[in-house]
């Protein structure tokens, strides 16, 4: 391992658009990616090299995220991942990073930029908790290569507004006009779109909306390399909140 001028010796899990990314990004900021790894077959011959790495940086599937965690922790590496769609198994990863002494930094998005947005979104939904009259919904638009819907940043902007506002009991994928305890969350899948979230508020007079759109995934990759920087010689389980001191 290296740690000299905060250089890293950085293992990418899942070698996709994300993967390449953070491999180009990484490399522009001096630091070592010592091994890729986007497979099953390549953990059984390219795994053992994790143990020289100072943190490992995952954006898989949500089906392989989980076991990439639990192979990291058992080579005693740190993970950044910004992997969704296996949120319902997040506590009990949780649980195994703290009961074993390892590190996890998760985010649903490692945009600076989208955890600016999270915290607009959370003061937005307070001034509005009590103003009935104005309903919300989220839209989320990305590529088609994109494989959960709805995005983690969506589910991330539904469960702030469903915990400030009394009545609406979940989200759901749903039209305009949804039982009144419905949130309403549309996904879209298009060409060579990196990512966009629009929250609104609709009501017979007006409407309040605010947008964030990625123009490039520079962003979230960037978001990660400083995660990854950030944890070193850190235990226990982080996320964006932490390390922006939100």
């Amino acid at each position: 391992m290296t740690m000299m001028n905060n250089q890293l010796d950085i293992a990418i899990v899942g070698y996709g658009k994300m993967g390449k990314a953070v491999e180009k990004l990484a490399l522009n900021h001096q630091h070592n990616v010592i091994v890729t790894i986007d497979n099953e077959e390549e953990w059984e011959t390219r795994g053992e090299k994790l143990a020289h790495c100072d943190a490992a940086i995952e954006f898989t599937t949500p089906e392989a995220a989980p076991e990439n965690i639990i192979k990291c922790f058992e080579r005693n590496v740190p993970v950044v991942t910004g992997s969704t769609g296996w949120g319902h198994l997040l506590p009990e990863i949780v649980q195994l990073c703290n009961q074993n002494g390892q590190t996890l930094f998760y985010a649903s998005n490692f945009s600076i930029g989208v955890n600016l947005f999270f915290e607009l979104n959370k003061r937005l939904a307070c001034m509005l908790a009590n103003m009935k009259a104005y309903k919300p919904r989220i839209t989320e638009t990305h590529h088609t290569e994109k494989l959960d819907a709805p995005s983690g940043t969506a589910i991330s902007l539904a469960n702030e507004i469903i915990a400030t506002r009394d009545g609406i009991r979940k989200w759901a994928d749903a039209d305009n006009n949804p039982s009144e305890d419905v949130l309403p969350v549309k996904s879209y899948r298009k060409e060579n779109i990196t990512g966009t979230h629009v929250v609104s508020y609709d009501s017979d007079i007006d409407s309040i909306e605010i947008k964030h759109t990625a123009h490039t995934r520079r962003g979230f990759a960037e978001g990660a390399i400083l995660a990854a920087q950030w944890i070193q010689n850190k235990k226990g389980v982080f996320t964006m909140k932490d390390f922006l001191n939100l």
